[in-house]
């Protein structure tokens, strides 16, 4: 059964398919959700509360863009609220494991280094760091991104942009490390 079909389903009131659908996706979700919470806990948290959503809005669902996009859209909503509503943005407390690290930093970089990318990440303003997390680390495209987050094209890219420069800024005083 194709996933159009899944969704048709549950939109029919086939509740059945759900865990299915749930199945598809929840990893991708899960690592969406703990780039921008930071805390095990408060990913599972979000990634709960993004499915319910998306379960209990699937008759919103049109088609316009991919199943995974339009999830991805809720996913970043939940999480971006869910962080100013308790009124921080986040103190990692935790490392990336290798199942969470999917395209993240690679394991031969140096803790230091890893930590302050984590933290020159975490002070992004807000829409940069969606951007990037979801382009860089996620692997959207910016039309994808202009959808999950209602811009244009063009703002993805010019603050993609932007996160760059200040990430390159924050991560300079590692430079000579890197041209050895």
């Amino acid at each position: 059964m194709t996933e159009a079909q899944l969704i048709q389903r549950l939109k029919d009131g086939d509740q059945s398919v759900a865990r299915t659908l749930y199945d598809s996706h929840v990893d991708r979700v899960f690592r969406l959700c703990y780039r921008f919470a930071g805390e095990y806990d408060l990913a599972q948290d979000f990634t709960q509360e993004t499915f319910v959503r998306a379960f209990t809005k699937i008759g919103m669902f049109r088609g316009e863009a991919a199943f995974g996009t339009w999830i991805s859209a809720i996913a970043t909503t939940v999480s971006l609220n869910a962080l100013r509503r308790v009124k921080r943005f986040r103190t990692r407390e935790v490392e990336l494991n290798d199942e969470l690290r999917g395209g993240g930093p690679s394991s031969t970089v140096e803790p230091d280094v890893k930590a302050d990318l984590y933290r020159a990440i975490d002070r992004l303003p807000e829409r940069s760091r969606a951007v990037f997390v979801l382009h860089d680390v996620e692997g959207y495209t910016h039309e994808e991104i202009g959808t999950i987050l209602g811009i244009h094209t063009g703002t993805s890219k010019s603050q993609l942009f932007r996160a760059r420069k200040r990430l390159r800024k924050a991560l300079a005083v590692h430079a000579a490390e890197w041209q050895s």
